[in-house]
């Protein structure tokens, strides 16, 4: 269909760009739901104005979710919807007044270990904003010490763990998670207490770490930019690094069940280092691992929706287009389109706006969500391409929520007319 330009925007820079957006939604139609329910117009929100919704009580979120209470489970399983439900990696964390009161005070372990206060934690952004999604408040490796590995999250420093794993000796001697409510008492309570929050208004996630980053974290101890110990490991003992892969494949497993049984309805599988890893390293030391996982968890729950994110992967996303999860959460160092070509249409996905984007102006937060969501084209849940960093201002956070909530699949097409008309 011919669009009439007009003159001020006849610049061949700004119309090729708007131009690709168009036929880029276009195409996204192909994996939009075939209907879209009804539109809520959008409205403009200030930042004043999302500070003060942030801090308002929690039945005045109520007032957004009505039928939504459960999108993003429905998404999850590749139900229809008709937009993208929302929720945001470490959207509990120090970017918040309220989460920084807590973590001023008490160390890491104490937060997350005991459940009155993980707790708070995990609903403070669900009563600020009204994401779709609450994650419980923990950390990737909190079952560790079940394993005999302990660890603690030293302040200003990250995680440590005591005594590296480096040896065939010391993986030998790793014990099994056999009773979850004996090394990790406190996730029942957290868990089955969340789920009586957040049953009629938001769905509930759980998380693991992927045996590879667990795996990494515990070889070298500390946060390492070469990963130096495990690329060492990897290269010229790889029987130690496999054992390691194995006993800790099967533990996770068993740990992640243990959150669906606790409440959890969905689970996300964090592969966090998976920047360290090439494509075939990636095949050989990750992948098979993190599918063990998943098979076994779905051979005990099979209903309940797996999300599989390796962090700093989109360069090999065509590696993990045949894994066993329900959905492939994306960086935001790859393009939505493009990762949803790669992927194809048959596989959900998740993500993928750059976490930074929220230090922008709201107008550009905004055009972010229409975009990733545009591009998404439906079968989607909106998230960052990673977690929100301690300086995002909360009201951006508020915005993100906002437009996520307010953009459906059926104003897809009119969005892109609009960058066309506009070239903006």
């Amino acid at each position: 269909r011919r669009v009439d330009v007009p003159q001020t925007l006849k610049n061949s820079d700004t119309m090729l760009r708007s131009l690709c957006l168009l036929a880029v939604c276009a195409s996204s139609a192909a994996f939009a739901p075939s209907s879209a329910g009804l539109f809520a117009p959008r409205g403009k929100l200030s930042l004043g104005s999302v500070s003060r919704a942030g801090r308002a009580n929690a039945g005045a979120v109520q007032m957004h979710h009505g039928d939504d209470h459960d999108i993003l489970l429905r998404a999850a399983k590749g139900e229809e919807t008709n937009r993208s439900p929302v929720w945001l990696m470490r959207q509990a964390g120090r970017y918040m007044k309220d989460f920084r009161a807590f973590s001023d005070k008490y160390p890491f372990r104490k937060r997350s270990e005991t459940p009155e206060i993980a707790i708070e934690l995990s609903l403070q952004p669900f009563k600020a904003f009204g994401t779709d999604g609450v994650i419980m408040f923990s950390d990737i490796l909190t079952p560790l010490p079940g394993m005999g590995v302990d660890f603690d999250v030293v302040k200003g420093k990250g995680p440590v763990i005591f005594d590296p794993i480096r040896s065939m000796d010391q993986v030998n001697k790793l014990t099994p998670i056999e009773d979850p409510d004996t090394s990790t008492p406190f996730i029942r309570e957290i868990l089955s207490s969340l789920r009586k929050e957040t049953d009629g208004k938001a769905t509930l996630l759980g998380f693991i770490g992927s045996p590879f980053t667990l795996a990494a974290y515990a070889v070298e101890g500390k946060a390492n930019k070469n990963c130096l110990e495990t690329k060492k490991m990897m290269h010229n003992n790889p029987e130690i690094l496999h054992a390691f892969l194995a006993h800790i494949s099967d533990n996770i497993a068993d740990y992640a069940c243990h959150q669906i049984e606790c409440g959890a309805q969905v689970l996300q599988i964090f592969e966090s280092w998976a920047h360290h890893l090439g494509p075939d390293d990636f095949c050989i030391f990750a992948k098979p691992y993190a599918d063990q996982v998943i098979a076994k968890i779905k051979a005990k729950h099979p209903d309940v929706p797996l999300i599989y994110f390796a962090n700093g992967g989109s360069s090999y996303l065509e590696r993990q287009k045949d894994m066993k999860a329900d959905m492939i959460c994306v960086d935001w160092k790859v393009d939505m389109a493009v990762a949803r070509q790669t992927l194809g249409a048959d596989v959900r996905v998740s993500g993928n706006v750059d976490p930074l984007v929220l230090l922008g102006p709201e107008n550009k937060i905004r055009e972010a969500v229409r975009e990733c969501v545009s591009k998404a084209g439906g079968g989607h849940i909106l998230n960052l391409g990673h977690g929100v960093i301690q300086e995002t201002p909360e009201e951006a956070v508020g915005i993100f929520v906002d437009e996520a909530k307010k953009f459906h699949y059926s104003d897809i097409a009119s969005a892109a007319s609009d960058k066309v008309l506009t070239g903006v």
